[in-house]
């Protein structure tokens, strides 16, 4: 099945800003047949750079994956989990795990540990705008509250990277609230292809923008703690031991540029009954730790694991985060 995404069609932005959107074909996937070789047969020769995007319900460890949206720059490939079963996601695995294939998403994280404990997918090589956004931001000087991320939405919307509404997402929101299991249903409906199609078609040009944008070492930021994202709800006690290495600081940056600590990743585990005085009333004490050590904080939360706290940042920074946190604990 191909046809160009319904409703794709030029539209203004906001502030006036007219903006062509790119009009792309689709196809449904239900057999790893329907998928260019390139991509099934990730090879150093032909490197890509494709856009990717996962739909479910409860997405993570426990809940199902349904679709994978892959985007290239000729036609998005809707890949059915549901129709095409574990034997057409597994066929993916050799280009998300590929290091010769960049995927770019807008927060990876829970889309990683579904591939991660439902198939044994490693999702390695991304580029994640959601973190790329906030690397730019601080490059140019902008300082950012430490519990706000950009959302896709808003991403879009920004003039510098799409400039473009996306009034859609809510109503697919009020869709999800009114049947959970929205994604599982077949056939995929209209609604169900735009909202999947639109998730994924505007990435490779946000990607391309981002890249002009980002500075060398900004660039290596972007790749290491893209891979952190990746493993953040995957990470356990072997401490990331079956996962690719974290990528090292490139030849060519300048020996006078400042190459800032690396980030790494940290699982704290939380004794039964103590969360809420990890996160506080109304996250207080999660934000006071933000704001103290400059880290990522995510926890598990009602997807899992519960008692789990992930630290994302320099490693002076996430050990004093640490400290603190364990001292909440007690």
């Amino acid at each position: 099945m191909a046809s160009r995404p319904p409703n794709s069609a030029d539209g203004e932005g906001p502030a006036g800003n007219n903006v062509e959107l790119p009009s792309l074909p689709f196809h449904v996937v239900t057999k790893p047949s329907q998928l260019p070789v390139e991509f099934l047969e990730p090879s150093a020769a032909k490197k890509l750079v494709i856009g990717f995007d996962c739909e479910g319900v409860d997405l993570c460890r426990h809940g199902a994956l349904c679709i994978m949206q892959i985007a290239f720059p000729d036609a998005v490939y809707l890949v059915d989990a549901i129709e095409g079963g574990k034997e057409l996601v597994q066929a993916c695995k050799p280009a998300l795990e590929s290091n010769h294939i960049t995927k770019v998403i807008h927060d990876c994280k829970r889309d990683s540990e579904a591939l991660y404990f439902q198939f044994g997918i490693k999702l390695h090589n991304v580029m994640d705008t959601q973190i790329a956004y906030s690397l730019i931001e601080e490059q140019e000087g902008k300082k950012r509250a430490y519990d706000v991320y950009i959302s896709f939405v808003s991403l879009l919307a920004d003039p510098r990277y799409c400039g473009m509404p996306y009034p859609e997402k809510e109503e697919v929101r009020t869709l999800l609230r009114q049947d959970p299991n929205f994604w599982k249903n077949r056939p995929l409906s209209e609604m169900m292809i735009r909202a999947a199609t639109d998730d994924v078609r505007f990435l490779l040009n946000i990607h391309e923008k981002m890249m002009e944008k980002l500075s060398k070492v900004s660039s290596w930021r972007l790749a290491v703690r893209s891979e952190l994202y990746c493993r953040c709800f995957c990470i356990n006690d072997n401490q990331q031991a079956d996962w690719p290495p974290l990528p090292t600081v490139p030849d060519d940056i300048e020996a006078e540029a400042r190459v800032p600590e690396v980030d790494i990743l940290s699982l704290l585990d939380v004794p039964p009954g103590k969360m809420g005085r990890v996160i506080g009333r109304k996250g207080s004490s999660i934000m006071a730790v933000k704001e103290s050590c400059n880290v990522e904080i995510h926890i598990g939360g009602a997807k899992g694991p519960p008692d789990r706290v992930f630290i994302i940042g320099p490693v002076k920074e996430v050990r004093k985060a640490e400290a603190i946190l364990r001292g909440r604990m007690l």
